[in-house]
């Protein structure tokens, strides 16, 4: 009897393995598949698109074939402690230790760069405290009913007992009264728990006061939880937590005279504030006293300062002289931003105003800024439906250095493409302008205020920083601005000896990425 309970208690930890995306090497665009179990091989597949199809496909491989959770199993996160799931502890607050529980599950986690997947067979509460993770099937519980069934069929064998008063051997025999039995006591209400707010990661006290500010404090921090489980951002709603964040955290301040909460609510203001003028440039409305809508291209501010910061970046790093390798270099370095490589056809390079193209890209390509697939020639005639392989070195991530630029995949072509609309304008192709007046242009679209004015607040722009931008001498600058008013792009225009004033023209306004 022994020996077979030993062995009903007998528990296995829980399994789990890891499918892998990982470079073959730096600069090159195809992948290694990897599975940690050590009958699957690994693969090198051509691309990350077809790698993380084949990844996801071997996972669903393994869920199929494998055998369910099991329900004695031990939770695997329980053997490695549960370090991922312990939150950090605040100055005031002493680490708590996780309770795994709930039925046992396989839980599939993965990285939100899709780069690994790893299949838990775990609690479900281990489960639910990985915001990534996805539940693909669920022990079933634990037979109960036997044990059950075994106490009734004993309470039923126990003889029954009439319901009869006491009946004691000296008292005259006679008729048995039945014995009352009192009724039932009601049951105690259950006393529930104070629910304890937390917003910002700050906790509400269940004692401030008063109870309405409390209860403010509680409901907007389920509601800024709420909205950042939306699919599509909603910038006015944004506006209005932030704003009321604002409110109620000032009245925390009030009472509670803590400097930090009031920090905390002048930086919620400046968040309504931005979220507010966000909402009105993406929905082409304009802020009160700023006149008629502009409808940009580029919608937020923080697509206008990743466009500033690629020009900056290109006109420190430009590896030849001259304004046509600039502009060029402008085009590929948006080309390849986000992971150092990209694709590149022959119509690119003949649609901007370069008298020599092939030359300058073999001048890329020998100086070693940039690696192309195949010769030069073979880069001019490619088609669309056979695009050429291009790369910068210089602007390849590795563990080591991150690459100049902070945005990601989906950002990368709005930028090319707003360069494209820019460089590409279609009074500017018509008067056959050179490359110094396209990079004229950029810069321009990139130094005004809201309403077109050059410079911050209509200041205007530095001549000199102008002329070293568009690689020609302050002398030339002037004939270029010259070209572009004659091009209906500035209007108002003013020279100094130092500065530029003027404002771009309402037909490329929604070009312009404001200083903000």
């Amino acid at each position: 009897m022994g020996v077979e309970a030993h062995a009903t208690n007998e528990r296995a930890t829980g399994r789990t393995w890891t499918v892998r995306l990982d470079p073959v090497g730096r600069g090159r665009a195809d992948v290694r598949v990897s599975c940690s179990r050590p009958a699957c091989a690994a693969q090198v597949l051509p691309s990350a698109a077809v790698g993380r199809t084949a990844a996801v496909e071997h996972l669903k491989a393994h869920l199929r074939a494998g055998p369910a959770p099991r329900p004695s199993a031990y939770c695997a996160c329980r053997a490695g402690e549960c370090h991922t799931h312990i939150r950090p502890a605040g100055p005031r607050e002493r680490p708590a230790p996780w309770r795994c529980g709930g039925a046992v599950v396989l839980a599939v986690v993965t990285d939100r760069e899709g780069r690994w997947w790893q299949v838990m067979e775990c609690c479900s509460r281990c489960a639910a405290a990985h915001p990534t993770a996805k539940i693909a099937a669920t022990a079933p519980a634990p037979d109960r009913t036997a044990p059950a069934d075994a106490f009734r069929a004993a309470a039923a064998s126990v003889p029954t007992v009439p319901a009869v008063g006491p009946h004691f051997s000296h008292t005259a025999s006679g008729p048995t009264v039945p014995h009352e039995v009192p009724p039932p006591r009601a049951p105690r209400p259950t006393r529930q728990r104070a629910r304890r707010g937390r917003i910002a990661q700050r906790f509400v006290p269940h004692e401030l006061r008063p109870v309405a500010l409390r209860d403010e404090l509680t409901e907007l921090g389920e509601l800024f939880r709420a909205y950042q489980q939306r699919a599509e951002p909603d910038l006015a709603m944004l506006a209005g937590l932030h704003a009321r964040k604002a409110k109620a955290f000032s009245a925390w301040a009030e009472v509670t005279a803590d400097t930090g909460l009031r920090l905390d609510a002048e930086r919620a203001e400046q968040a309504a504030a931005t979220a507010r003028l966000q909402h009105l440039h993406r929905s082409g409305q304009a802020p009160e006293g700023d006149g008629p809508a502009v409808t940009r291209l580029l919608t937020a501010s923080a697509q206008w300062n990743h466009a500033r910061a690629v020009l900056t970046h290109v006109a420190d790093h430009s590896p030849l002289p001259g304004p046509e390798a600039r502009l060029l270099v402008v085009m590929l370095t948006l080309r390849t931003a986000q992971s150092g490589v990209g694709n590149l056809v022959g119509q690119d390079l003949k649609g901007l105003p370069l008298p020599d193209p092939e030359h300058l890209v073999g001048q890329l390509v020998e100086c070693g800024w940039l690696d192309i697939a195949g010769t030069v020639d073979e880069l001019i005639a490619s088609r669309p439906e056979n695009p050429t392989r291009i790369g910068v070195p210089s602007l390849t991530p590795d563990e080591s250095d991150p690459g100049p630029f902070t945005f990601g995949r989906k950002m990368r072509p709005k930028l090319s493409g707003w360069a494209q609309r820019v460089v590409g304008e279609k009074k500017l192709r018509k008067a056959k302008t050179a490359a110094d007046a396209r990079l004229l242009a950029l810069a321009l679209a990139t130094g005004v205020s809201l309403d077109g004015q050059l410079g911050p607040e209509g200041e205007g722009l530095p001549l000199e920083a102008l002329a070293s931008w568009c690689a020609v001498t302050p002398a030339e600058l002037l004939e270029l601005v010259d070209r572009l008013t004659a091009t209906d792009w500035l209007t108002e225009v003013a020279v100094t000896d130092t500065v530029l004033t003027g404002r771009l023209t309402e037909r490329v306004l929604p070009l312009s990425c404001p200083l903000t």
